[in-house]
């Protein structure tokens, strides 16, 4: 394990992994978003960009439902039944 930098609040460590591990004063390990904002903070990882919902497209049946409720009138196929 290779220290990058210490502080007096923080040790950040570089482990044979790639990866990066974060000590607090105390020597114990930080987890989730404390090392998260550390090591954005130092520039050492990218922020997740998070995916955009796209709505889920309305089948041609769903669509013919949704328009002959609108009007007030019974869908095509339950008139037949």
């Amino acid at each position: 394990m290779e220290i990058v930098k210490k502080t007096e609040e923080y040790e950040i460590i570089k482990k044979r992994s790639g990866r990066y591990g974060v000590r607090d004063a105390n020597r114990k390990w930080l987890n989730g978003d404390e090392k998260v904002k550390i090591l954005l903070a130092e520039k050492l990882i990218k922020a997740p960009v998070q995916k955009k919902k796209e709505p889920e497209p309305v089948s041609e049946a769903e669509a013919a439902d949704a328009s002959a409720d609108a009007v007030g009138e019974a869908p095509a196929e339950k008139a037949s039944e």
